[in-house]
């Protein structure tokens, strides 16, 4: 129970009467003690969530445990895509270009023209080549047939030969029969076995002549591959003159979108000039992870990704490979270790992350883009 003071008040001059504010006894007794009010245990309750779910949020954020390698982020990450360079195969003015930049493309649309008038008489004179071999390789066959009826006369040559040489043997049997007895003399004889031996020379020479036929015939024979391979050789040059004809057309090789057209009509171009990037419509992710950050990857995790140019936008895919190497393995001059200077660098994996379909805002993705990927090592992969 409290007591309330009564102030008076006096007339200047007048003391105060004992027991009232104004007596320095009753001013300096102290008040009656204080305590904060008794929490209820609901609010003890929520007090102790909120307090733990701080400390939760704090081990996540840290990737301390039991968080530790749950997750494993990186900003060093890209789209990449397959950017094509389109150069011409030939060699020329370039005489019209059809595209503008940025242009859409389908497979086989004209992306520029070189001027064709050199290709197309290269064709022409190919064309004359082949048919000039083919000719000669009909002649060829014309010869064959020519050699072959020459041996049909040297075989009747033979055959008179033959004939002859009976005679003359005849002849030469009555001779030895009559200059036995006396009715030819000896000079006669000698004038028939004359005939004998020159009959038996022209079967010797008449069958040596049919034997240079045959190899005339197998010479024409053999000729006639290395015309065949002639004829094959032009057909060959032919085609040649063909392709660079139609490679004075430059067409796209597949569906995509163009870059900054870097050619004009009246440019002269060569073999491997730079006339424009194809990038095709499909992108993947490519992130570079530490190496100590890979311990738990596998082919298959999901993973989500933010897109710096979709405004913070959180889409998802799955890693497809992992690189089989740290990427100063593929440095063309790679670091030199072996000296006292050593200072131990942790080495980047690159991680290829396949964009999952359905997603809308994929299709805004370009390759050199910048990401933040994050991956769920939880997940098993393949």
């Amino acid at each position: 129970m409290t007591e309330t003071a009564t102030i008076t008040s006096s007339p200047p001059g007048t003391a105060s009467p004992p027991g009232t504010a104004a007596d320095p006894q009753v001013a300096a007794t102290p008040p009656a003690g204080w305590s904060p009010p008794t929490k209820s245990r609901t609010t003890v309750a929520i007090i102790i969530v909120v307090a733990l779910l701080a400390i939760v949020a704090l081990l996540y954020a840290w990737r301390l445990p039991p968080f530790t390698g749950i997750t494993e982020a990186t900003d060093n990450a890209y789209v990449r895509g397959r950017v094509t360079i389109i150069a011409p195969q030939v060699s020329g003015y370039v005489t019209s270009v059809p595209v503008q930049d940025f242009t859409e493309v389908k497979a086989g649309q004209i992306i520029a023209t070189i001027d064709d008038r050199i290709y197309r008489a290269r064709v022409a004179q190919a064309e004359a080549n082949v048919a000039a071999q083919e000719a000669a390789l009909a002649n060829s066959a014309q010869a064959q047939r020519s050699r072959e009826t020459a041996t049909l006369s040297q075989d009747a040559a033979i055959a008179n030969a033959h004939a002859q040489l009976d005679r003359a043997r005849a002849d030469m049997k009555r001779a030895d029969a009559l200059v036995a007895d006396g009715s030819i003399s000896e000079r006669e004889r000698d004038q028939t076995h004359a005939a004998l031996m020159a009959a038996e020379a022209g079967v010797r020479q008449a069958e040596a002549g049919r034997a240079i036929g045959t190899q005339d015939v197998r010479t024409v024979v053999v000729g006639r591959d290395g015309l065949r391979a002639a004829v094959e050789a032009a057909k060959a040059q032919l085609r040649l003159a063909q392709i660079d004809l139609e490679n004075t057309v430059i067409r796209a090789p597949a569906d995509g979108q163009l870059s900054e057209i870097g050619v004009r009509n009246g440019a002269y171009v060569t073999p491997g000039t730079q006339l424009v990037f194809l990038v095709p419509h499909d992108a993947w992710i490519v992130a570079n992870f530490k190496e100590s950050q890979t311990r738990a990857m596998a082919v298959g995790q999901p993973a989500t990704f933010r897109v710096d140019a979709l405004g913070g936008k959180v889409l998802t895919g799955h890693v497809q490979n992992i690189s089989p190497a740290a990427g100063s393995e593929f440095a063309v001059i790679k670091a030199d270790n072996a000296t006292g200077n050593f200072v131990k660098v942790a080495q980047r994996i690159a991680v290829r992350i396949g964009v999952d379909p359905g997603q809308a805002a994929a299709r805004r993705l370009r390759p050199g883009m910048s990401v933040e990927v994050s991956l769920d090592t939880r997940a098993m992969g393949q």
